[in-house]
């Protein structure tokens, strides 16, 4: 493994970050309404998730995914499950103020982990971009680097997006349109989990 396939795999990395997904969605949601240290939280626990994907892309849980059908399918709808219910919830308090009680970042950590748990796809997409990537017959030391590397941009990026979303300006926007910032928000997740159920 060369410096250049991990830089590689960074920009791929970088490029997955960014698009609109339910990690993305979720962190957004949980620095602007719970906080900075929330919103890292979270971050942190789908950053600590993908890795542990990776990770298992690494050791060929993608291949007992492609043997096992029924294992892939059982994490796929408890993953889509667990998303429409987190849409249910955020359209339910939608309309209630925020107040001063916030996320502890315990349970904004676990919902992130949980979040990335429950799609399974992630290790089906890591073990693409890591075949494309890697060369084959990776020692134990360049898979610890792999998956300390994936765990460190993901933080990073959450980090990043947790302190420029979680400022007191975007924080007022977000409480002036809470009901319709909350609801389109819930209508994402739901839509992403009905995807993610509905999808072959």
């Amino acid at each position: 493994m060369s410096a250049a396939d991990l830089i590689a795999f960074n920009i791929i990395l970088a490029a997955a970050l960014i698009s609109p997904g339910p990690a993305l969605l979720f962190s957004l949601r949980t620095a602007m309404s719970d906080g900075r240290a929330a919103g890292f939280a979270a971050g942190a626990g789908l950053a600590v998730m993908a890795g542990l994907w990776t990770l298992a892309a690494l050791l060929g849980l993608e291949s007992l995914f492609l043997q096992f059908p029924w294992a892939y399918l059982s994490m796929k709808i408890c993953g889509a499950l667990y998303l429409l219910y987190i849409a249910w919830s955020v359209w339910r308090s939608a309309s209630k103020p925020v107040g001063n009680s916030v996320r502890p970042r315990g349970r904004a950590f676990k919902d992130g982990m949980l979040i990335n748990l429950g799609n399974p796809k992630s290790v089906l997409f890591a073990a693409a971009v890591l075949v494309v990537v890697f060369p084959k017959g990776l020692s134990a030391a360049e898979i610890t680097l792999i998956v300390g590397n994936h765990i460190a941009v993901e933080v990073l990026f959450y980090a990043l997006f947790a302190f420029l979303v979680s400022g007191r300006m975007a924080r007022q926007a977000y409480l002036g349109a809470k009901p319709i910032v909350d609801r389109m928000a819930a209508m994402l997740l739901g839509a992403l989990g009905l995807k993610l159920l509905l999808d072959r």
